[in-house]
């Protein structure tokens, strides 16, 4: 079904493509027709697949990867299923996002661990010498983002993993919004964990995510929660927990979203992460190049390597209305709050900002098109002057 929207805002949700809700939408069908669990028999070999798809899609094992909701759960499994003492320390970067940098707060306050950041270099890089000196004795944990929710940077992950796993630290990424909009390999890597949400870049149902536990680690995480697919055996005198990642699922979720999920990797890798990222770049190069040439718009965006996220704001009018003024015109953006990256943007005095992210199905016109309303909006054309007057 072809979208009526110009749909600029992919880094909160994309927009699936039709194999993907005609997977979802007729197996909701079948579930109706002859029963969930009847339906859940019939397409256990597709089900199946969906692990050995994801596992193709970051370079993993089957036994690695665990099916959540979300890259937040995704994320909070990871981080606390560690066993942490006081006084244990971990590094992350200016460019967390707000849930994964609330389970290092609540931790420093509830196991007494100290949180390190890294910020970024003038340059907008993550600055590796800097990693490299808050590494200590006590260093239990390196948490990063791999592309940040309100800025259009990428972090060097690869290079981070060397060092992490040079001084044998555990190693947990974000990659909820660089799952299918990057090539990712977590063994060029080197993380031991890996949180993804699908609704993003994946072009996934919401509600559907995955867990990468590297082999080799997963004794060393608890599971939160347990119920009887957690588990390879059970009696009354105890349990055994499965042998692989599942051991972090719980046995009751959407057997549709997550066929949807599996179409939806399917799709991706169908048409190749390189060619997704190449596209992606060219992309959001020629939107910041056009945003640039708009007299009073400031592009926020800065780094070595830039993603499909680009962040501007326009001088002397509010961000929340320029964003209805586009929803006016069937364009979508979105907002990036100050809360989302709190270090990043309490660093550069920013309050709030709109974020314009493109996929590969955006095309050159809509961002002609979306430049155009832009500089309409600026000569107060679509605006009132109240609006005019608000500044961001």
């Amino acid at each position: 079904m072809p979208s009526q929207k110009i749909h600029f805002n992919n880094a909160g949700s994309s927009l699936p493509p039709d194999i993907v809700v005609e997977a979802v939408v007729s197996y909701l069908r079948e579930e109706a027709a002859v029963g969930g669990y009847e339906t859940e028999a019939k397409y256990k070999e597709q089900l199946e697949n969906v692990y050995t798809s994801i596992a193709r899609l970051i370079n993993a094992k089957k036994d690695e990867i665990a099916l959540v909701e979300n890259a937040s759960a995704a994320w909070s499994l990871a981080f606390k299923g560690l066993s942490f003492q006081k006084g244990d320390v971990v590094i992350t970067s200016e460019m967390e996002y707000v849930t994964n940098l609330l389970g290092l707060l609540e931790f420093q306050k509830t196991h007494g661990i100290e949180v390190r950041m890294v910020p970024n270099d003038e340059q907008g890089n993550f600055s590796l010498a800097a990693l490299e000196a808050a590494i200590g004795p006590r260093t239990r944990l390196v948490a990063m983002t791999h592309i940040p929710s309100s800025a259009g940077n990428v972090l060097p992950v690869a290079d981070i993993g060397r060092i992490a796993h040079k001084h044998q630290i555990l190693y947990l990424l974000d990659a909820c919004q660089s799952a299918g909009q990057v090539p990712i390999d977590v063994n060029e890597i080197n993380c031991d964990f890996l949180a993804v949400t699908g609704r993003k870049y994946l072009r996934a149902p919401r509600g559907t995510g995955f867990l990468y536990v590297r082999k080799e680690v997963q004794d060393q995480l608890t599971p939160l929660m347990i119920d009887g697919f957690s588990t390879r055996e059970t009696s009354l005198h105890g349990y055994e927990l499965r042998e692989d990642a599942r051991r972090f699922e719980l046995y009751e979720k959407s057997r549709a979203l997550t066929l949807g999920l599996g179409k939806a990797v399917d799709y991706a890798l169908a048409i190749g992460l390189d060619s997704i990222w190449r596209r992606i770049q060219q992309l959001a190069g020629l939107m910041r190049l056009k945003l640039s040439a708009i007299d009073g718009i400031t592009v926020h965006d800065r780094g070595d390597q830039l993603c499909g996220i680009v962040t501007f704001s326009l001088d002397a009018v509010d961000s929340t209305l320029i964003k209805k003024e586009l929803a006016a015109k069937n364009i979508n953006v979105s907002i990036g709050a100050a809360h989302s990256t709190l270090y990043y943007m309490s660093r550069r005095n920013l309050d709030k900002i709109l974020r314009a992210s493109v996929h590969y199905y955006n095309t050159e016109e809509e961002i002609d098109i979306f430049c155009d309303a832009l500089v309409a909006i600026r000569e107060g054309v679509e605006l009132s002057t109240p609006y005019l007057t608000k500044l961001i």
